[in-house]
């Protein structure tokens, strides 16, 4: 449903969870960077952010570790436009989509939204991978331990407990 500015004013402001991630360049300066447009963003307020954690690479072998993060906000805006205010939080910052799990200056993920369950073109909540992603559940128990996912009804800290310990351990805080 597309509504214009007058009537996301009106709507009910709700909780939601962002991923954040960049392994080319300088990561943590493109994380804070990120962090910083999202909270200037009309109708986006960043509530928690997370440590930034090192973590090992997804796909295709010989690329850089990654700094990870999640950032709670509050917003008026419907899940379909916060995503395009990601898209285009990412490509201020230069990402230019490739290869699948391909390394990348920014990656920004609607994780989880009030709680919502929708599977549409362009957005699925709860992001379909969270659940099995250490780099994303180290980081929101670490801010939202109770963080609910609508599908399988259990916490962030519960999903948490179910990943594999060398899972779990390959996820560390960034340091400098």
């Amino acid at each position: 449903m597309a509504l214009g500015p007058a009537a996301i004013t009106e709507l009910k402001p709700v909780i939601a969870y962002v991923g954040l991630g960049a392994n080319l360049g300088d990561p943590r300066r493109q994380l804070q960077e990120a962090l910083a447009k999202l909270a200037g963003a009309e109708e986006v307020e960043v509530l928690k952010v997370s440590t930034f954690y090192l973590t090992p690479p997804l796909g295709p072998p010989g690329q850089p570790w990654y700094v990870n993060a999640v950032a709670q906000v509050r917003t008026r805006l419907e899940p379909e436009e916060l995503l395009r205010v990601l898209h285009r939080v990412e490509q201020d910052l230069g990402r230019v989509r490739g290869e699948r799990w391909g390394p990348r200056v920014i990656d920004l993920d609607l994780l989880l939204y009030d709680g919502l369950v929708m599977a549409g073109p362009e957005l699925v909540l709860p992001h379909p991978e969270m659940h099995r992603r250490a780099f994303v559940l180290v980081p929101l128990a670490e801010i939202a331990a109770d963080a609910w996912h609508p599908v399988l009804e259990k916490t962030a800290g519960e999903l948490l407990a179910e990943l594999d310990a060398t899972a779990r351990e390959a996820v560390q805080p960034a340091r400098g």
